[in-house]
């Protein structure tokens, strides 16, 4: 049975966790930084920087200390060595590297969108490839096909904003603090899903992407206003940003072609409502609806742990020490950049 200790840190959690080849978490740890972000209403880079600093290597003791094991029972150490705020994606990767360098463990670098992209693979040993993935986080907003491990097809992005951003902002513009879109969520339960009347930005194009840009100005004109509750505005912002994704689910099957599943990843996958959707349209195709549980799709070491269990599991050859952290990582790097997305592409 294969082990692998995970390291995360691409952005305001620092995490740390020990995954079998067979879908065990035996381990796990996650320090938030909520309360240290909250009074500035967002993530402020040096102080995640910071935070993972001081956490990472005590909490790294600590799932190694849980499970009772030490480095050289691990095969292998995985870390995210990006996309994310680089500053924290330095801490978890040189700590990474240290410890394979001092235990003789072998590296590998994760991508931290595979370690979102794999994430359902942990927790349901049913999913095969190929399968059809919505990846929905903070900073990503894609569709692609999943053919194996490493094997990524994008056939769309976001061209303005991620819809996990477009959930923070408009949370923001209602005063609803940090971290908002769980927030903005709660909210919505108690309004008007069609009580104020929002763009669907992109609906029915013959392009494949996504735009949330011009749906989060339509909430800041709403608030400005005053003629509509927070309630209201909340539970119409979700709506409209459902109907989106479903369109532009429904522009890109085609291109899918045979898939096992539809899959959502990423923290936006914790959304109740937007789930929900998400099965209906998968049930409409008769395919297979998979979502890993909620603490896999916020940002966790499991899902890193378990890419480095896969890559393993394929014969992937480790990383080298010299691999350099990457503020910027395509899934894949060979699909042609989207109109106007520049870095987000």
């Amino acid at each position: 049975m294969t082990l692998v200790l995970g390291i995360e840190s691409s952005c305001d959690e620092t995490a740390a966790a020990l995954v079998t080849g067979d879908r065990v978490i035996v381990s796990e740890r996650i320090a938030s930084q909520i309360a240290a972000h909250q009074p500035y209403g967002g993530v402020v880079p040096e102080i995640a920087a910071r935070a993972h600093v001081d956490r990472l290597a005590p909490l790294i003791e600590a799932v190694l200390e849980e499970a009772d094991v030490t480095l050289s029972d691990c095969d292998a150490i995985a870390a995210t060595a990006g996309p994310g705020l680089i500053g924290g994606v330095m801490v978890g990767l040189v700590s990474a590297k240290a410890l394979a360098m001092a235990s003789g463990t072998p590296l590998y670098a994760i991508n931290h969108l595979e370690g979102h992209a794999l994430s359902p693979r942990l927790a349901d040993a049913a999913l095969e490839f190929p399968y059809a993935l919505l990846l929905v986080s903070g900073g990503h907003c894609q569709i692609l096909r999943v053919d194996g491990v490493g094997q990524y097809r994008r056939l769309a992005t976001t061209i303005d904003d991620a819809l996990g951003e477009a959930f923070d902002k408009s949370a923001k513009l209602l005063g609803l603090g940090y971290p908002g879109g769980p927030a903005l969520e709660k909210l919505a339960l108690k309004g008007g899903a069609s009580a104020v009347p929002l763009p669907r930005p992109l609906l029915g194009s013959k392009e494949p992407h996504f735009s949330f840009a011009g749906l989060k100005s339509a909430v800041l004109r709403a608030t400005e206003s005053g003629a509509y509750k927070n309630a209201d505005i909340a539970a119409s912002f979700q709506q409209a940003a459902i109907d989106c994704v479903l369109d532009r689910l429904q522009h890109s099957f085609p291109e899918l072609g045979d898939v096992s599943a539809l899959v959502v990843a990423g923290g936006v996958a914790a959304n109740q409502r937007i789930r929900g959707a998400l099965e209906g349209f998968a049930n409409d195709r008769a395919l297979r609806f998979v979502a890993p549980p909620l603490a896999l799709c916020t940002d966790n070491a499991a899902m890193i742990a378990w890419a480095g269990a896969e890559r393993l599991a394929i014969g992937a050859e480790p990383d080298p020490l010299e691999f350099a952290a990457r503020p910027r990582w395509p899934l894949d790097p060979n699909a042609e950049p989207a109109r106007g997305a520049g870095v987000k592409a």
